[in-house]
């Protein structure tokens, strides 16, 4: 199995650009599947030491993987916020695979407006914006993709531009 783990800040659209390139895949015919990693870590309360949950994302994350596996997925697309190169080390572990990270860029008004109309009545949106100006710093200086696509276009050209990357990526040699 091959796996990539598309990242970026809040509001940039990680999840609609998986949900976009399992479409591609879809109509290319290769079995995979696509994980918004939020949902398995999504409970209440967090441990104080782990505010995001992160120990529980990767145990649920080595248990779904191996039964998509299990399953004949050839492909996996994760969708989530990946911070360090140790957590990207960790991810690769829980799925047992070879992990191509991208991170997806956008610029913090367009990040903005998307959070803005998503959150729009939701108390948490100063939150939203501000972790999303955090983690674009964050990024900046944390290397932990193999490669970045801008995200302030349309989602199919986001999407192609992933999976080109994605194959690229691949027929580099690992080392």
């Amino acid at each position: 199995m091959k796996a990539l783990l598309i990242t970026g800040p809040v509001g940039v659209g990680k999840t609609t650009v998986a949900e976009a390139v399992g479409a591609r895949l879809v109509q290319a015919g290769v079995p995979h599947a696509v994980i918004d990693l939020d949902w398995l870590r999504h409970c209440r309360p967090s441990p104080a030491d782990d505010p995001f949950h992160l120990e529980l994302e990767l145990r649920n994350l080595s248990a779904v993987a191996r039964n998509y596996v299990d399953a004949g997925v050839q492909r996996l697309v994760l969708a989530g916020v990946l911070e360090s190169r140790a957590d990207r080390a960790r991810y690769a572990e829980a799925i047992g695979a070879k992990l191509t990270v991208c991170r997806l860029k956008a610029d913090l008004t367009v990040i903005r407006k998307r959070l803005v109309s998503r959150h729009q009545h939701d108390s948490d949106l100063g939150w939203h914006v501000n972790r999303a100006a955090e983690l674009e710093k964050l990024f900046a200086s944390a290397w932990v993709e193999d490669f970045v696509v801008a995200a302030d276009q349309p989602v199919a050209e986001v999407a192609q531009d992933v999976i080109s990357w994605w194959l690229a990526a691949e027929r580099l040699p690992t080392g």
